[in-house]
């Protein structure tokens, strides 16, 4: 008798589970009825946008549905990431974010309408570019250990595109690990502080590869190092960090496919395929290194571990180096 009346409320919380997810599974089951949206919460034409729009074609052929690209910048991204996370979790809105995403989670603590983690099911990693650093040609700096000695006995001025930028982040914890101290000078983007580390009015800045080239190869600049653990096919010319003598430092921007939390795992997992396989295509791939990005794909469960793990490690230098929305 108590062991009939004991599997009663079993037998009554199995049925309501079930009830549950049936409508999850009609839903993936169904997915995809109508075209598909992955929101850049960037203006058009930076790496976020340049890199969706890559894999948005191939996986709209893909997938039989068409797949839009919208632009919804705005706060440093926190506009569109965060409509994406108020979004439906039905597999029919998705985002692609920066490492800003991660750096926000501590820069922006306590002003974001969302999670940088819980709030969000990643995909995939789309693509990465290794960081170069570069210094000014009106300076005797060829090398990372000529500007790190320069650092330590002259006032070393360093931009960015922006406080809380990967290449903001990127000087900052050289710093912490060369145990020096510069001068951070934010810019309303790359090209700005590159044309003053042309002129000289600032001595060095870490950026990708694309935006750099061209002024280091008419000497308009000095290129030091990559920031990344081996010399990727557009810059075999430069040493890596690490062969400048600062163990582990490899610092890439990168590109992340997210999805709302609560998205049916089997269409996040079908996404994630379906992008692996376009990136892995050999013109693809060298389509990207082309435009100094190096392809990446990495499944749902490892994009989640990687988003993790940046949102720690830029967490750490934030909080070490005291970094403020307001400089």
């Amino acid at each position: 008798m108590n062991t009939r009346i004991a599997r009663r409320p079993l037998l009554s919380l199995a049925a309501a589970s079930g009830l549950l997810a049936a409508p999850r599974l009609a839903i993936a089951q169904a997915w995809p009825a109508r075209p598909i949206r992955i929101i850049v919460p960037y203006t058009p034409g930076g790496f976020t946008d340049l890199s969706t729009r890559l894999v948005s074609e191939p996986l709209a052929r893909a997938l039989g549905q068409p797949v839009v690209v919208e632009n919804r910048p705005g706060a440093n991204s926190i506009l569109g990431v965060g409509q994406t996370a108020t979004s439906p979790p039905d597999g029919y809105t998705f985002v692609t974010v920066l490492p800003a995403h991660a750096a926000n989670a501590t820069l922006q603590a306590g002003r974001l309408p969302f999670d940088a983690v819980n709030s969000f099911a990643p995909v995939s990693v789309i693509a990465l570019s290794p960081l170069v650093l570069a210094a000014t040609a009106k300076q005797p700096i060829r090398t990372l250990r000529e500007m790190v000695s320069f650092a330590k006995s002259n006032r070393l001025t360093y931009g960015s595109s922006g406080i809380g930028s990967t290449a903001h982040l990127a000087m900052e914890l050289l710093q912490i690990r060369e145990g020096f101290r510069g001068e951070h000078v934010p810019y309303r983007g790359t090209q700005p502080a590159l044309q003053d580390l042309i002129a000289g009015n600032i001595v060095a800045m870490f950026d990708v590869n694309s935006a750099l080239r061209p002024q280091i190869d008419a000497r308009n600049i000095s290129g030091l190092a990559v920031a990344a653990d081996r010399r990727p096919p557009f810059a075999t010319d430069l040493p890596t960090l690490i062969e400048g003598g600062v163990a582990d430092f490899a610092v890439s921007t990168w590109s992340m496919l997210l999805a709302p939390a609560g998205t049916p795992r089997e269409i996040v997992t079908r996404v994630s395929s379906e992008v692996t396989r376009i990136l892995r295509e050999p013109a693809m791939t060298e389509r990207l290194l082309g435009m100094g990005l190096l392809a990446d794909g990495r499944g749902p469960d490892e994009s989640a571990t990687f988003l993790r793990a940046e949102v720690e490690r830029w967490g750490e230098v934030i909080r070490t180096g005291r970094i403020t929305v307001d400089g």
